[in-house]
């Protein structure tokens, strides 16, 4: 079971650690306010890239930030905790930015990885990743799960 880290730093100290003892560290990142398989088989294929896998999780406001929805089914800490115990999780992290370039710049994890929404050339992150030397990678199957239909099929239920 993974673990929920609440401060920046002291993840970063543990993942240097992890990178000394040679193991090659893998970030992704979402929302993960219902989890769905989708989410699945990303953090699945993610885990498969590496040894270590730290999972950002956007905060609340993050969330309905990104105009996908006006609010959260799930809060934030418990998003995170969720998470963690999905096997191959090793850290937990949730942040507030837009992106996850702050965390990606502190961390420096050898791959960045996203869903198949994205190619390598169209990660928003990509520059930041390849500056510090580290490489994008797609993972999961095909973009065929979201919250939002699985909120639009619970409403169509009542």
């Amino acid at each position: 079971m993974g673990k929920v880290i609440h401060i920046l730093t002291d993840l970063k100290d543990i993942i240097e650690t992890e990178k000394r003892q040679g193991k090659r560290v893998v970030f992704g990142n979402g929302c993960f306010d219902l989890i769905h398989v989708g989410h699945i088989r990303y953090l699945q294929g993610a885990k498969a890239l590496g040894d270590v896998l730290i999972v950002a999780v956007n905060d609340d406001s993050s969330v309905t930030g990104l105009g996908k929805r006006k609010q959260v089914v799930t809060p934030a800490p418990e998003r995170a905790e969720i998470v963690a115990a999905i096997e191959g999780v090793d850290y937990v992290i949730i942040f507030s930015e837009p992106t996850v370039e702050h965390l990606l710049r502190v961390l420096k994890p050898d791959i960045h990885a996203k869903g198949t929404d994205y190619s390598e050339e169209s990660v928003p992150e990509r520059d930041v990743v390849l500056s510090y030397g580290g490489r994008v990678a797609i993972v999961g199957d095909p973009k065929d799960h979201s919250t939002r239909d699985i909120i639009q099929s619970i409403k169509g239920l009542e």
